[in-house]
């Protein structure tokens, strides 16, 4: 009926199927001018209203700038307009002419009339399109309108053929003007789809294009990546570096991505809120209900008088009790209980569009890989079918090629979304994270520590990028699995049920598999985390090992760890190895099971080409779903955890915005209003009934004893703290300096300034005040040092005065100062309380409030407010104060008893909370520091480093030994500490491989290559044999099939498939064996190597980059490189496998061959040159957003009081930038490898499907199905060989770094052959000769040939201001820094004579900072087991710590944490006296410990030590001169020189440097004389 219509239409026959029957096939001249048109046609009216629309939106013309590119395609289009109405005017001309009196019969058919018309409008829309794409904004070409041409051209080519053939076979042109005009309009239209295929930047873009080329990416660019070529070359010709990266684009940027998920997330968060407080209200509800019916019954029995018998009154005990219980079950389950199940559609909602967009490329592409299979099928039956027609083979082949094509087209594009989606929740995640952690409340923030935050931060939004990479699996899984069934369904019947069986039994078998294995990683974990945690340790206190010549001790504990963690790793991999088996054997299981069964039901079913090889292929499509599903579902369990951790993050508390007042009617500048004020909800007060008001300009000082709540007011003032009544009004801003120096990790100039503007008049003047003047200069780089992390660079004091300074220079109104004072010594307290804080400082006309211990500045303030436990018990000026006798004059006697033998404020950086630590019965009692001072406590500071660097050498980056003339590199040189990570480059040198597999052992590595090889053969074998079988189906076509041919078909495809199995799993053993011994092997040596690198390298090496060398680096050679190999092993065979088959079937295949793979190789050199060095740049870029997260967390008051947060919500968008900007062209690497890898993959399945159509005479049909099923499973193996060697090439590197680290400059020997005897040092003697000494070789001497003798069992003190080489003698003296020139001699010997442990077990040292190991404290104090229980008892008792431990439950066996942190500090000390008192040496040697211990401690171990080592020489390095008072001689240094040396009296008579410094320190003549 339809066809009828349209024949009258055309005025000829629409279809017929001879057409097509024939050996040169055509199509009907009708339908190529309807169907053929209407297609293309059809496609851009769909498209069209799009286009339109942006032309009626952007109502003002716009004046653009017209490219030559418009104007050219508006000038085709308009030729085309053009002939179109030719076409229309000549059928006119041909019907209703002058010349014409043809009978109406003969008039022309109305298709003649149509199409031209319908041109005709097609072109003005088409002119109105592109005007369309001109106006929208960021367009730069239409994609709809390249698909029109597209699809014009490709319909066109039809009839293109048909006229020349036709006029060929004539010999002459039938219809002359109609010939031409389709030519004209065919020629106009490939120049269009030309044109449309070339982006039509806008002038104004093409910055932006320049910047990221994605921007000015046309169409095909963008869909096969070609955007990404400069990239890739560039990356190819030299190492990619941070400033080659492109800029982001506006919507991929991180302050967009937050702005949209913050907007999603106020909604869905608030609903999930409002639910949430219903429940609550329920709940309470029901509580207060059931109180009344309590109440009401309680009102009952007490009415009954006191009748009561005691039974009544036991079960009222028991159900108090039980109820009791109940309710700290009830208190659990609500400690659960938060806002929940928002995040996820938070995230559904701020992404769904390219969700969808996902989604759909992924549906297509599922929907695709299912055609090939039924092409397949075509081609087997063609081939096996001589008659037909050539002509469809060929068809066939293009078809199998454009089906691929599709398919890798669409794949990519669904991959490309879907790791930008991962990466952009990523972002979201992150950014939210810190926008929180800024705002939190101190209660929402005790619940995780800052490691746990900045977790949240990496590994939980880590989590919800991976996941989002896979989600749409969860649909797509069962879809494939589905289709593939169906259709195996049609081609095996119900035997598929066989082969899906064993398919399914295998799930449950991998997941009990996966199941022991997650036990293993678990308990794998546990061992790595141990072994860590000693590293971490080791590494901190590196300085101390080495002083006590204790590194075997340790090393050996970490070998115990190692050898059980590889323990582990072995059972770990013999699991891997078994369900590599599985995995191997399942998919030849499944056939076997399948075609044994389909053959076996009945004689009739015979095993054809067609069925096997199309079956194969689908089984392989059904793989993938099978081996994804259970680990999607094991991630996404994963995931909920983290959902669950970041929900409740996200939806705690925030911080009280309203605490706070600022009402300008008040005339203060601050007043409390009674006040209370607790840190956490719940909680008791801590300050109660404050009531103060501080007048503008006014110095107040906060006075109390320790634990009163000083800090904890201030924290009230900044509005930390909960307010249980009263407010708190401030006017004006403020500035804070906290108890412990928050020092970021930026240039010196960058923490003073923090964000305002450079004044050098201001800055100069501030600097000066601070006393910071004198520090610059030793500093190499001046202002622009660069400060490391935690301000590890400086010393304390010095932090201090930084800290000060930026206050200082901040300009704000009122100045809360958190005991600033207690951590410099007593002269720069002094200086700084003149200069900037005091009545004649810097700051004297503001507001400041001071909390400080310092008696001698409390005269000079104009109003002292006292706390007790929390009560501010007076209020008044020192005079008024003195005379009420009240608490201030308890708090001065207590005090000044102190300061007048010494200068109180020496007593050092966090004496509070230690002694908090020394009253352990008085447990309320809150740490005097702010909550997040706590935090820094814990932060433990280097120390070694710290040290060293006094001496302001340690600072210098290695540079080569030829000094540069130039000034400028000089001051380049001294600003960087801590030189940058070599970050390797380039390719990674063969060396490195045969260093791994020399590791492995040669043998191991020779015989598991092997068993892959014999693998591979017997899967080639396999196909043999099935392709062979197949030919059975021609033999027994009419027979019945005998019984005992067919079971040795099955039996030997069943067999070749176990053989295969049984090779793998040798295989794999093998090779997890040798890589177990590679791990051994090189962990050993790189941790023997790094015990034994001299200290230097520790001072200039950050204890992370060590510590990452022992834990990603290691946990790369364990885990990862064994697994990349047996990948890349696999994939590799398995490619040459499937080229060798295709060569076997069709030899000419081998020259196609060669060009595919010289193509291959370059694509795979670009990509591994790019993407590696991508990789790096972004794992090198990642770091600091966590740092500088960290380093928020840890500063938080301070931010919050300059009122700074939008700053570092701004620095952290541009980190999180930053390290996009390495992300995004990495995903787009992998996508530009993907579809350039698939296109070679494609091709090789078109040539396989060709030369088969070629040679099909000569070709079995189950050679072609082998073959090009073959070839239909390459394209996959082809992108993972890729990745694979891209993967094993960044894996091997942590090899080199290792390897690195093993190959370090050792110190000297640890025992060398001169060996001194047993009881060396006898007497002590110590000479120094000349002895000179530098830190490294290129820096300048640290010590100026000292020479003087020191007898035995004098007691030395040695003085000297910061950075005058105290701390460099005692490095001397344990050879840390071997002589530059001169030698030190003890008892006799020349101590560079012997061995450093023979040298260092003799003498002792106590440090300055107490360093504890985690461990028992009998490890702690004799790691090696080598005194009795006696003995330790003893020097327990000695440094009066045995009460203490005897009181323990463990007693010496009792756990020390990391770093000591259950100790005090005090106790701590006194363990480090324990140590010496153990070691009985004749030297001792002690670093005066400042800065942690109280008064009480330092009596105890001054006395200790007059009393139990009378009989040693004692060199003291003194940092308060009353303790070395009582010395034999006084040695003062002063930059590396002796500048006297004489007894303590001799000294003061002379008046000298040692005169001034007393004079200082407020020490007389007379104070000795009373001494």
């Amino acid at each position: 009926m339809c066809a009828a219509v349209l024949d009258e239409y055309c005025g000829s026959t629409f279809w017929n199927y001879s057409y097509l029957n024939r050996e040169d096939p055509d199509l009907p001249l009708c339908f190529e001018q309807t169907v053929l048109v209407w297609i293309p046609l059809g496609f851009l009216w769909l498209c069209a209203p799009w286009h339109l629309v942006s032309l009626c939106r952007s109502t003002r013309v716009n004046t653009k700038h017209l490219t030559k590119l418009y104007i050219c395609k508006q000038f085709v289009v308009s030729l085309l307009f053009l002939t179109a109405i030719a076409g229309l005017a000549l059928t006119l001309g041909e019907d209703f002419g002058p010349g014409d009196d043809t009978p109406s019969a003969m008039k022309n058919p109305d298709v003649y009339y149509a199409n031209p018309v319908l041109f005709a409008v097609t072109w003005i829309l088409v002119l109105m399109c592109q005007e369309g794409v001109r106006r929208t904004e960021g367009a730069v070409d239409s994609s709809s309108l390249f698909m029109f041409w597209f699809l014009l051209v490709l319909c066109d080519i039809f009839p293109f053929q048909t006229l020349l053939r036709e006029a060929l076979k004539l010999g002459e042109i039938r219809d002359l003007p109609r010939f031409c005009l389709f030519y004209i309009s065919f020629g106009l239209e490939l120049i269009a789809l030309i044109l449309s295929a070339v982006a039509d930047i806008p002038p104004e873009a093409k910055d932006r294009a320049k910047k990221n080329p994605k921007e000015g990416a046309a169409f095909l660019s963008r869909i096969t990546f070609n955007w990404f070529n400069s990239m890739a070359v560039k990356g190819y010709k030299q190492p990619l570096v941070q400033e080659d990266m492109w800029e982001l684009n506006n919507a991929d940027t991180t302050s967009y991505i937050n702005e949209r998920f913050q907007r999603v997330m106020q909604l869905e968060l608030g609903a999930a809120v409002a639910k949430y407080r219903k429940k609550l209200d329920k709940k309470s509800q029901k509580k207060r209900d059931k109180a009344q019916e309590e109440a009401f019954g309680n009102g009952l029995s007490n009415s009954l008088g006191k009748g009561v018998s005691q039974d009544v009154l036991m079960m009222e005990e028991k159900e108090k009790k039980e109820d009791d219980k109940k309710k700290k079950k009830d208190k659990k389950k609500e400690e659960k209980d938060y806002p929940n199940s928002w995040l996820i559609t938070t995230i559904y909602k701020t992404f769904k569009r390219i969700l969808y967009e996902s989604a759909i490329f992924k549906l297509l592409q599922d929907l695709l890989a299912f055609v090939s299979p039924q092409l397949l099928k075509l081609m087997v039956s063609f081939t096996k079918d001589k008659d037909r027609n050539v002509w469809e083979g060929y068809l066939y082949a293009v078809l199998l090629l454009v089906v691929a094509i599709l398919q890798s087209l669409f794949l990519q594009q669904y991959f490309q979304r879907c790791f930008v989606l991962g990466t952009k929740v990523r972002t979201a995640i992150m950014a939210a994270v810190y926008k929180k952690s800024l705002v939190v409340s101190n209660e929402a923030r005790k619940e995780s520590t800052v490691g746990e935050t900045v977790n949240l931060m990496s590994a939980d939004a880590q989590r919800f990028n991976d996941v989002t990479n896979f989600i749409h699996l969860l649909w797509s899984c069962p879809l494939q699995i589905i289709l593939s069934i169906f259709f195996l369904w049609l081609e095996l019947g119900p035997s598929v049920l066989a082969g899906l069986g064993v398919m399914v039994l295998m799930v449950p078998i991998n997941g009990l598999l996966a199941n022991k294995a997650r036990n293993f990683q678990i308990e794998n974990m546990k061992f790595k985390d141990k072994r860590l945690k000693i590293m971490n340790e080791m590494l901190s206190g590196i300085k101390i090992l080495k002083l006590y010549a204790w590194e075997p001790s340790f090393q050996t504990q970490v070998k115990d760890i190692r050898n059980e963690e590889l323990k582990v790793m072995k059972k770990f991999a013999y699991l891997q190895s078994v369900s590599i088996f599985i995995f191997t054997c399942a998919p030849a299981l499944v056939s076997v099971v399948t075609f044994a069964v389909f053959v076996g039901v009945s004689s009739d079913n015979l095993l054809t080409a067609e069925k096997a090889f199309t079956s194969i292929s689908l089984f392989n499509i059904l793989r993938f779903p099978l081996a994804m599903l259970p680990m999607l579902i094991a991630s996404i369990v994963q995931t909920l955890v983290s959902k669950k951790r970041l929900e409740k993050f996200l939806g705690g508390e925030d911080l009280e915005s309203d605490t706070i007042r600022h009402d300008p009617n008040f005339s203060s500048a601050v007043s409390v209003c009674d006040g209370s004020f607790s840190w956490e909800r719940e909680a008791q007060p801590l300050l109660k009934n404050v009531s103060l008001d501080i007048k503008p300009g006014r110095l107040v000082a906060v006075v109390g004893a320790v634990g009163s709540g000083k800090s904890s007011l201030i924290s009230a003032l900044l509005g930390e703290m909960h307010c249980t009544k009263g407010f708190i009004n401030i006017q004006g801003s403020l500035a804070f300096v906290p108890q412990q120096a928050w020092i970021q990790n930026a240039t010196l100039r960058d923490n003073i300034l923090f964000g305002s503007p450079h004044e050098e008049k201001r800055f100069q003047k501030v600097i000066k005040a601070c006393a910071l003047a004198p520090d610059l200069e030793l500093l190499p780089g001046g202002d622009l040092t660069e400060i490391g992390e935690k301000g590890i660079n400086l010393s304390g004091g010095q932090k201090q005065r930084v800290s000060l300074a930026r206050a200082a220079y901040s300009q704000a109104d009122i100045y809360l100062l958190d005991d600033p004072l207690s951590a410099v010594d007593s002269h720069v307290g002094k200086h700084l309380f003149e200069k900037v804080i005091g009545p004649k400082g810097v700051l004297k006309d503001k507001t400041r409030i001071l909390v400080t211990h310092g008696v001698s500045f409390l005269p000079y303030v104009d109003e002292i407010v006292v706390l007790v436990d929390g009560v501010i018990s007076e209020v008044g000026s020192y005079d008024s104060l003195r005379a009420s006798r009240g608490a201030f004059s308890e708090f001065l006697d207590t005090y000044a008893k102190e300061q007048s033998n010494q200068t109180h404020s020496e007593k050092g950086n966090s004496q509070d909370s230690a002694d908090i630590e020394l009253i352990p019965e008085s447990d309320d009692v809150q740490p005097d520091s702010a909550l997040e001072d706590a935090v820094s406590v814990t932060l433990k500071r280097e120390n070694s480093i710290r040290r060293s660097q006094r001496n302001g050498s340690v600072r210098l980056r290695k540079n080569s030994s030829i000094k540069k003339s130039a000034d400028v590199d000089e001051s380049k040189k001294g600003q960087r500490l801590i030189e940058n990570e070599t970050m390797e480059t380039g390719r990674v040198k063969f060396s490195v491989y045969v260093q791994y597999m020399s590791a492995l052992g040669w043998g191991y590595t020779f015989m598991a290559f092997m068993n892959y090889l014999l693998q591979n053969a017997a899967f080639i074998g396999q196909n043999v044999w099935l392709s062979d079988w197949t030919s059975d189906s021609d033999e027994y076509a009419n027979k019945t099939y005998p019984a005992h041919i067919r079971d040795t078909r099955v039996g030997v495809f069943g067999a070749l498939g176990v053989v295969q199995g049984i090779f793998v799993f040798i295989g794999t053993l093998l090779l997890t064996k040798a890589s177990i011994k590679a791990s051994r092997v090189l962990h050993s040596s790189l941790l023997n190597n790094i015990l034994r690198v001299p200290m230097v390298f520790f001072d200039t090496t950050p204890t992370g980059r060590v510590v990452n060398r022992f834990a990603k680096d290691i946990f790369t050679v364990d885990e990862a490189i064994p697994q990349s190999i047996r990948s890349w092993l696999m994939c590799l065979l398995g490619v040459l496998g499937t080229l060798l088959v295709i060569c076997m079937a069709t030899p000419f295949f081998i020259i196609v061959i060669i060009p595919l793979a010289v193509i291959y190789f370059y694509v795979q050199r670009f990509y591994v040159a790019t993407s590696r060095q991508l990789r790096r740049l972004d794992s090198v870029s990642r770091s600091p957003i966590y740092s500088h997260f960290s380093e928020t967390v840890a500063g938080l008051s301070v931010i919050r009081a300059y009122q700074h947060q939008e700053r570092f919500l701004k620095h952290n968008e541009i980190t999180i930038d930053g390290n996009l900007k390495s992300v995004y062209p990495w995903i787009a690497s992998n996508r530009w490898l993907a579809i350039r890898l698939e296109f070679l993959g494609n091709l090789v399945v078109f040539f396989s499907a060709l030369l088969a159509v070629i040679a099909r005479d000569s070709l079995e049909s189950g050679t072609v199905g082998m073959s090009i099923s073959y070839a239909l499973n390459v394209t996959q193996t082809l992108n993972w060989l890729v990745r694979m060697t891209s993967e094993l090439e960044t894996n091997i590197v942590a090899v080199e770094r290792v390897s690195e680290y093993s190959k370090l400059e050792n110190e000297a020997k640890w025992i060398s052959n001169i060996r001194p005897i047993k009881t060396w040092p006898e007497h002590g003697r110590l000479w120094f000769e000349n002895y000179k000494v530098r830190y490294r070789p290129e820096l300048d001497l640290v010590l100026h040939g000292i020479t003087c003798h020191i007898n035995s069992t004098e007691k030395i003190g040695i003085v000297g201001r910061t950075g005058a080489g105290k701390s460099s003698l005692t490095n001397c003296l344990f050879r840390i820094i071997e002589a530059a020139e001169g030698r030190i001699v003890i008892d006799g010997i020349d101590i560079s004579t012997i061995g450093l442990h023979d040298l260092r077990n003799r003498l002792t040292i106590i440090p300055q900072d107490p360093v504890l190991f985690s461990g028992t404290l009998r490890m702690n104090l004799d790691p090696f087991d080598r005194c009795s229980d006696e003995d330790i008892w003893r020097v327990l008792e000695l440094s009066h710590l045995k009460d203490y431990v005897a009181g323990l439950q463990e007693g010496l066996q009792h756990e020390v944490t990391e770093g000591g942190e259950n100790l005090s500090v005090g106790q701590r000390q006194l363990l480090c006296l324990a140590r010496a008192l153990l070691r009985k040496s004749r030297i001792l040697i002690l670093d005066e410990a400042t800065a942690a211990v109280d008064l009480e401690t330092d009596d105890l171990i001054q006395n200790t030590i007059r009393r139990e080592f009378s009989h040693c020489t004692v060199l003291t390095i003194a940092h308060r001169l009353h303790s070395i008072m009582d010395s034999s001689r006084v040695m003062v240094l002063d930059a590396g020189k002796i500048v006297e040396f004489d007894s303590p009296s001799n000294l003061l008579a002379k008046r000298g440097h040692f005169y001034s410094m007393a004079k200082d320190a407020g020490i007389t003549q007379d104070t000795l004389t009373a001494l």
